[in-house]
């Protein structure tokens, strides 16, 4: 297991940041920096059959996905 990604994270709702600080507790070193956040265009790029990259690379889950890949990335030089 490369490691824990949290994602659907909305900051608005109390429950995300409480499932956030829990499993961060909980497994700590094992869940990545990066988080995921809910966003409509990740909803969207599956309808169109693209990637988020494709679909819309300057959106919020775009650039969250590509902080994901450069935290594997470095983790894993």
């Amino acid at each position: 297991i490369e490691g824990l990604l949290l994602t659907m994270y909305n900051s608005h709702l109390r429950l995300s940041n409480q499932v956030v600080e829990e499993v961060q507790k909980h497994f700590n070193n094992m869940v990545f920096d990066t988080i995921i956040h809910r966003n409509v265009k990740l909803s969207e790029a599956p309808s169109f059959g693209e990637s988020i990259i494709n679909y819309d690379a300057t959106s919020k889950g775009a650039s969250n996905y590509l902080n994901l890949a450069e935290e594997i990335i470095k983790k894993n030089q």
